[in-house]
C-alpha cells in the first residue's frame, strides 16, 4: 500500500507539472495560433531566475517564484510585440520564429552565466512529508501551488469579462471584438499569461530539476504531447491529458525507465490521435 500510495503521490507531482507547462502553451496556441517551441527556455528563465534571487541572493523562496512568474510574464509580452505578432494566425512562421528565439535566450544565458556546471538550487523545503508515501515537502508543494495557479487562471478567464474575452478570441476573433478586446490585446494577454506558467514551472521546479542552458529541450516535446492529446487551444483538454500523461510517466518509469516512457507517451499520442482526431474534449465542451 505505501508502494501504491508513493505512486500516486508522484503522478499527482508529475501531472502537476505537466499541466503548468502545457496549459500556458496551449493557451497561446489557442489564441495567437502559434506554435511557441521557445516555451521549453520560458521555463528555463523562471528557473534561473529562482536560482538567483533565491541560491544567489537569499530571497524567500515563494518571492523568488513570483518575480520568476511576473519576468517570464513580461519575457512573453516583449516577445509577442517583437517577434510573434507578424506571425499571428500563421503557424509555419511562428514556428520558425520561435526556433529562433530558443537559440537566442540560450546563448543569452550561456554568455551571463556559462554553460559550464549545472546551478545548484536548495531545497527550501527539505523536510521529509509522509504522506502516501514519503517524499519532500519540496516536492509535494508542487502540487498545492498547481493548484491555487491553474485555478486562478480558470476563474480569471471564466468571471472577468477581459477573461471571457480571451476565451471567445480562442475561438472566433470577432466575438472576441464583443467584449471590446482586440486581437492583438487578446494575443498580448494569451502571451504574459501562458508564458507565466512556464516561468511559475520553472520556478517551483528548480530546486528539483537541474538548471542548465538546455533544461527547456527536456520539457517542450512532452508539452506538446499534451496539448495535442488535450486538443490544441484547449485548457480543459490540456488539464486531462496532463493527469493522463503524468500518472502513465510515473507507473512506466518506476517499473522501467524515463525514455521508456517517451517513447509510450509518443505512441499513446498517436494512438489517441487516430481515434480523436480532435482531442480529448471537443472545443464545443470546454
Amino acid at each position: 500500500m505505501q508502494f501504491i500510495g508513493q505512486m500516486i503521490l508522484n503522478g499527482l507531482m508529475t501531472s502537476s507539472f505537466y499541466a503548468l507547462i502545457a496549459v500556458g502553451l496551449s493557451l497561446v496556441f489557442g489564441v495567437m495560433h502559434i506554435v511557441n517551441f521557445a516555451h521549453g527556455e520560458f521555463y528555463m528563465v523562471g528557473a534561473y531566475t529562482v536560482w538567483v534571487l533565491f541560491a544567489l541572493l537569499d530571497w524567500p523562496f515563494f518571492v523568488a517564484v513570483g518575480v520568476a512568474i511576473l519576468v517570464v510574464g513580461i519575457l512573453g509580452l516583449v516577445s509577442e510585440k517583437l517577434i510573434f505578432r507578424r506571425a499571428r494566425g500563421n503557424v509555419l512562421n511562428g514556428f520558425i520564429m520561435s526556433v529562433g528565439l530558443v537559440f537566442i535566450l540560450q546563448v543569452a544565458v550561456v554568455e551571463i552565466w556559462g554553460v559550464g556546471k549545472m546551478k545548484p538550487v536548495p531545497a527550501a523545503y527539505p523536510q521529509i512529508l509522509h504522506f502516501m508515501g514519503a517524499t519532500t515537502w519540496q516536492r509535494f508543494i508542487l502540487f498545492p501551488a498547481t493548484v491555487i495557479l491553474l485555478g486562478s487562471l480558470w476563474y480569471f478567464l471564466g468571471n472577468f469579462k477581459i477573461g471571457r474575452a480571451l476565451r471567445a478570441s480562442a475561438e472566433d476573433p470577432e466575438a472576441a471584438s464583443l467584449y471590446g478586446m482586440s486581437p492583438r490585446k487578446s494575443a498580448a494577454l494569451a502571451m504574459f499569461l501562458g508564458s507565466a506558467m512556464a516561468g511559475a514551472a520553472g520556478g517551483l521546479m528548480a530546486p528539483i530539476m537541474s538548471v542548465h542552458p538546455y533544461m527547456g529541450h527536456a520539457v517542450i516535446w512532452t508539452a506538446f504531447v499534451v496539448i495535442i492529446v488535450g486538443g490544441a487551444g484547449n485548457i480543459k483538454g490540456t488539464l486531462y491529458a496532463s493527469i493522463i500523461f503524468g500518472f502513465l510517466t510515473t507507473i512506466i518509469t518506476t517499473f522501467l525507465d524515463s525514455t521508456i516512457a517517451n517513447l509510450v507517451n509518443t505512441l499513446v499520442m498517436l494512438v489517441l490521435l487516430a481515434i480523436r482526431p480532435e482531442g480529448l474534449v471537443a472545443h464545443a465542451e470546454k
